[in-house]
């Protein structure tokens, strides 16, 4: 296993010329990330524009025909990335919203609705995540 280094050694050691390399003298280098429990995003964007929605894909596959133009958006990113299972069911079941784009892969979470009625939900979600699940929580944002 490898040692670990801050950002800075590690760019000390590559303009420094001191990294090891293969045979072909070539660099090596694995990124780990161990995801912790937390909410690292929760944001809240007003009244979508439909180049907004079109982009983030949210007319297409099981939403094809839908409009959520004019719609707000919430934005929540989990690790574990399967968290989001469980906080997609808590939005939902908390107020009327819909879910936009769930991904448990990467624990992304896109919530459609009526202003009021997303930032409840992204609220409920926080406050369960918090206080029953022991998750680091951020804050929630507006825009």
């Amino acid at each position: 296993m490898g040692e670990r280094v801050t950002r800075k050694e590690f760019f000390d050691q590559l303009f420094g010329g001191r990294l090891r390399r293969d045979e072909r003298g070539e660099l090596r280098i694995t990124r780990v990330r161990v995801p912790g429990r937390e909410i690292d995003l929760a944001h809240v964007m007003g009244s979508s524009r439909e180049p907004v929605c079109t982009t983030l894909g949210l007319d297409i596959g099981v939403h094809e025909g839908e409009d959520h133009a004019g719609e707000a958006l919430g934005f929540m990113r989990f690790t574990p990335w399967e968290s989001v299972v469980v906080a997609a069911d808590i939005a939902v079941k908390h107020g009327s919203v819909g879910l936009g784009f769930m991904d448990r892969f990467n624990g992304s979470l896109v919530l459609t609705g009526q202003i009021s009625e997303v930032e409840s939900a992204e609220r409920e979600v926080l406050d369960y995540f918090a206080h029953v699940l022991d998750f680091h929580v951020c804050k929630m944002t507006r825009r």
